[in-house]
């Protein structure tokens, strides 16, 4: 029997720690012991209700986790017993451009996710980590990781990051703190906001150039228009939603992109088309990646010996405390659960 967290109705506090039969890999599947599960803001709207009101329950929470494949099913060739591996964010999605069928199947929503002991995956849906990564670290690559990437390279379809270019960054979470991780690795420059001084602070020891609080200084465009000399940056890596759209088109050059990927904030005021047209803004929304975005992330990674920035580590029997943490919007970059066997 395997002990797994799942959410039998929504709510932080409704989370229940199960005891399940032992998962047995089929043909084609691995089974793999969890070493480390990371948590993203996803899996706090999943927990209570807000991400999709009609799931499936019960369902296991969490789409990124990364444990050692410890035996694998009839057929197997991609993987092999002893790898260390991470689940990708959606089991179907392993190459070309998304469709209907490929953004289904993921993980911690679609399908049971990965906060257990043992989970059991299909060949094709995992990916081997670099091997100077810690399973903490690794666990945090498969949702916020490619998502970054995802807007930092332009890899579906949109013009990528060069030395030279301005990036903003919006506060200090997962995908924002990776996404200055990988401008810096291109030779851009960073700038980002934030409603802490001390998250700033830390930012700037990642290499952030300047950053502003946007609560006392709530017309952040206003100071990105001023820190690139009326110019505008060049790219947004816009994870405010709604609420931070507008500002993010005053503050993006013309010709330049928003990367959307985040929903945190919301808005009466609509969204201004006029400002888009104008400014002849690439606005671009990102729902993480495929496989084959994963796997060049991570040798890139490998090459550069590129450390994700873990924040804090919760004990296994512990994990509604992550959740608490992260709905605290205290944390900084990523949370992370221990899997102890």
């Amino acid at each position: 029997m395997v002990k797994a967290w799942r959410i039998p109705s929504f709510g932080i506090d409704k989370l229940e720690l199960a005891t399940l039969p032992d998962p047995k890999p089929q043909r084609g599947e691995v089974l793999v012991r969890m070493h480390a599960v990371s948590w993203n803001y996803r899996d706090l709207m999943v927990t209570v209700g807000k991400y999709n009101p009609k799931m499936k329950l019960p369902r296991i929470p969490c789409s990124d986790g990364a444990g050692e494949v410890v035996a694998v099913g009839e057929g197997v060739t991609r993987v092999e017993v002893g790898d260390r591996v991470a689940g990708i964010f959606m089991q179907n999605w392993i190459d070309g451009e998304p469709n209907a069928a490929k953004v289904r199947g993921a993980l911690g929503g679609d399908i049971d996710g990965m906060l257990a002991e043992f989970v059991v995956l299909r060949e094709e849906g995992v990916v081997r980590f670099p091997p100077h990564l810690s399973y903490e670290e690794a666990a945090t690559l498969p949702c916020a990781g490619v998502t970054a990437w995802n807007a930092i390279t332009g890899a579906g379809g949109a013009g990528g990051v060069t030395i030279g270019d301005t990036v903003v960054i919006q506060g200090t979470g997962g995908v924002s703190i990776f996404a200055l991780q990988f401008a810096k690795m291109l030779g851009a420059r960073v700038l980002g906001t934030s409603s802490s001084y001390e998250k700033l602070e830390r930012a700037k020891k990642l290499g952030l150039e300047a950053g502003v609080n946007y609560r006392e200084q709530p017309e952040w465009d206003q100071w990105v228009i001023e820190q690139t000399e009326g110019r505008g940056a060049d790219l947004i890596v816009e994870v405010g939603g709604a609420g931070t759209l507008t500002r993010s088109l005053r503050a993006v050059r013309i010709g330049g992109a928003v990367a959307q990927i985040g929903v945190l904030s919301q808005s009466q005021e609509p969204m201004q088309i006029p400002l888009l047209l104008h400014r002849q803004v690439h606005l671009r929304g990102i729902y993480v990646g495929s496989r084959t975005h994963f796997e060049k992330m991570s040798r890139v990674i490998h090459q550069q010996k590129l450390k994700p920035v873990v924040d804090e580590v919760f004990s296994f029997g512990d994990a509604p405390a992550a959740l608490h943490r992260m709905d605290s919007g205290s944390h900084f970059s990523k949370l992370v659960t221990s899997v102890m066997h």
